[in-house]
């Protein structure tokens, strides 16, 4: 089968390598028909980070080609979304709902996703069945349904810890996938204005059609007074913290109203800031991996399937596997929101 391996900064290279097996009985082979690269995995592609697997990639959709013994929930020929992270089910974490936190399994990561086929680990409870197969959706839906992976729930993440609220005015940070996928949280959970930070009109446009009242395009100070203007000075009810930075980080702290929330899901990747300031102005910070499973199954997949939401649109282009470099290449240079892999 083929498979992708980041090789060093900047260098994705297709492999042909034998398809995974089943090796332990709680295992699940799957023959990917959706995957995508993730914002996280442009760390590896830069640099900045390491690269500790074959490839970073853990965001697909698939069909169930083998099961381990100990698997009861899925069958073979079952459609299935792939959690990034895989929850148990039963343990204190998962039953509050953050499955990304899993207490019983220590290697909860999914990676190797960028590949014909991947072997998905703890796959009873995770794996969450799609109704039908592939072939009953149009392009956009098997979109939609890839961004249940990952960056939906993520998004939702971020607006749940932000605990936006009906009628809230809720500032959203990054206009990634991520970012975008927030915007669709805070319209889904009631919020009644919703700033978007961009300077990107691709992004904005996007933002837009999924419920942005207000676009900042300035950064640091001036984006805080910007927002402090749009809110009377009040500051915002809820800021979604998609980025990981610093500077989006102090941003945050400085927008939100006194006693309101920063929901943080950016990958912290920056040098310390001061919670200091969160303290004088009453802020609450929360976030962290979102619970994918948990969302899916309780609510986003149906928002999917009935047409509610139409979180597929963050994928701006499509490529093969041959082309994931090109993928990979193209997200980085910001010539697309986010790159959807095909079979």
């Amino acid at each position: 089968m083929k498979k992708a391996f980041l090789e060093g900064k900047g260098q994705v290279v297709i492999k042909d390598v034998d398809k995974p097996k089943i090796e332990h009985d709680d295992d699940v082979i799957l023959k990917l028909v959706r995957a995508s690269v993730c914002g996280s995995d442009l760390w590896f592609y830069r640099g900045i980070d390491p690269a500790t697997n074959d490839n970073s990639g853990h965001e697909c959709i698939g069909i169930v080609e083998e099961t381990g013994s100990a698997i009861t929930t899925v069958k073979k020929g079952d459609f299935v979304i792939a959690p990034f992270t895989h929850g148990c089910g039963h343990c204190a974490a998962c039953l509050a709902g953050y499955d990304g936190n899993c207490l019983t399994y220590s290697d909860i990561w999914s990676a190797d996703c960028q590949a014909e086929y991947v072997r998905y680990q703890h796959g009873q409870w995770a794996l969450v069945k799609i109704p039908g197969q592939p072939e009953d959706y149009s392009d956009g839906m098997l979109a939609s349904l890839q961004a249940l992976s990952d960056v939906m729930p993520t998004g939702y993440h971020a607006a749940r810890s932000a605990n936006v609220q009906k009628g809230d005015t809720a500032v959203v940070i990054g206009d990634g996938a991520v970012g975008l996928c927030g915007v669709i949280s805070a319209k889904l959970r009631g919020a009644s204005r919703i700033i978007l930070m961009s300077r990107h009109e691709d992004r904005a446009s996007l933002g837009r059609e999924f419920g942005v009242t207000d676009v900042v395009a300035e950064r640091g100070d001036e984006a805080v007074a910007k927002v402090m203007e749009l809110t009377n000075n009040a500051g915002a009810d809820a800021v979604l913290e998609c980025v990981g930075s610093r500077q989006s980080m102090e941003e945050a702290l400085k927008m939100v109203r006194p006693g309101a929330v920063i929901g943080r899901v950016g990958v912290p990747h920056d040098e310390k800031f001061d919670l200091g300031i969160s303290f004088h102005a009453n802020a609450g910070i929360t976030g962290g991996t979102a619970a994918v499973t948990t969302y899916d199954k309780g609510f986003l997949l149906k928002a999917v399937l009935d047409g509610d939401i139409q979180p597929g649109k963050v994928f701006t282009k499509s490529y093969k596997l041959d082309d994931i470099e090109q993928a990979y290449a193209d997200m980085d240079q910001r010539k697309t929101i986010k790159s959807l892999l095909t079979f």
